[in-house]
């Protein structure tokens, strides 16, 4: 064997090593090329998953966000309509005249009357529009007398200072209890609920 021959195995070796060594390489750069492109796959999957649960999250949100604040406007619709008929109840009461306003009017003093000791000396007060009314009702009762202008829509505010008794029968006090105590039913009325 010459060196040539030698040489030349040792070429040929070296060159099938090479290709050995190129082909490892090509198949190990597959390998991580194949690696890397399921890894961003994945990336890229979660990313919209994650993406797709932010937007349904935000939809959410918006849509809770739209719900509350229609839920807030048509309460306060409700509230403004039904603060427009307590209005007009109130107007209705303050413009009672007659027999009417005559009728009402003794029913809250008489009323007023079991809180007081006979004897007492009675002070009551109403709508100054009212003066001449309470005054004539007030001749029925012993010790009972008008003590001036109550801002209220009518009835009676009636105290005496022997008992230390203040009874509110006003049509403002009535109205005030009979609202709160049919609201409910005043608001499915109006609502149909």
């Amino acid at each position: 064997m010459s060196l040539d021959t030698v040489v030349e195995d040792i070429r040929e070796e070296a060159h099938a090593r090479a290709e050995d060594i190129r082909a490892e390489g090509e198949a190990r750069a597959d390998e991580i090329e194949s690696a890397a492109e399921a890894d961003a796959e994945e990336i890229r999957d979660e990313a919209e998953r994650e993406a797709e649960r932010e937007i349904e999250q935000l939809r959410e949100q918006r849509l809770s966000s739209a719900k509350l604040e229609a839920k807030q406007k048509r309460l306060e619709a409700r509230r403004d309509v039904l603060g427009e008929v307590r209005e007009q109840v109130e107007d209705e009461l303050a413009a009672l005249e007659g027999d009417t306003r005559e009728e009402l009017t003794r029913a809250l003093l008489e009323a007023s009357t079991d809180e007081f000791d006979e004897g007492d000396d009675v002070s009551v007060y109403g709508r100054s529009e009212d003066e001449e009314l309470i005054d004539e009702i007030l001749t029925e009762y012993d010790g009972y007398e008008y003590a001036g202008e109550y801002d209220c829509l009518g009835g009676v505010v009636v105290e005496s200072d022997q008992s230390r008794v203040r009874v509110n029968n006003t049509f403002d006090s009535v109205l005030e209890d009979v609202w709160e105590d049919n609201l409910r039913e005043i608001s499915n009325r109006l609502f149909d609920q």
